[in-house]
């Protein structure tokens, strides 16, 4: 007997369902999108990714921003960033020192990405939020 999930036609172009090198099961495709998830993920780094996208921009003024960061948080991100080649520091020649940091060509590569992202939440997120509030007040529960 067979079952249908309605997932026959929901195909992908990637895949023929053989060996190959861009097939979703392949694990050097799963180790490259965790390294991908890996640069993005954390506390504050896509708060900065999207604060970096008016421009350059100085700690001070990046920290203030991003109000309630600590200074050791923000510094830790932006190493991270930086280490994975997001993130751009700039040394100013002035007096103080000044810092600044500015989005890398390969952080807005990630633009059309992004862009995805936010269709997808406005298509999906207030949809997943009101069912999971209305589930929590039990209604539509029959």
């Amino acid at each position: 007997m067979k079952f249908e999930t309605g997932m026959e036609n929901n195909t992908s172009d990637m895949c023929d369902g053989g060996e190959c090198e861009s097939c979703p099961t392949d694990p050097n495709v799963l180790i490259e999108f965790k390294h991908a998830i890996h640069a993005l993920g954390g506390k504050w780094k896509l708060e900065i990714l999207f604060t970096l996208m008016n421009g350059g921009v100085r700690f001070g003024a990046l920290r203030r921003a991003l109000a309630p960061i600590t200074q050791h948080m923000l510094t830790a991100q932006l190493r991270e960033l930086e280490r994975d080649g997001l993130v751009a520091r700039k040394v100013l020649a002035e007096k103080p020192l000044q810092v600044e940091y500015e989005l890398t060509d390969s952080a807005w590569s990630l633009t059309p990405a992004f862009r995805e992202l936010l269709a997808w939440s406005k298509t999906f997120g207030p949809r997943r939020s009101a069912a999971a509030a209305d589930a929590q007040l039990g209604v539509g529960i029959g």
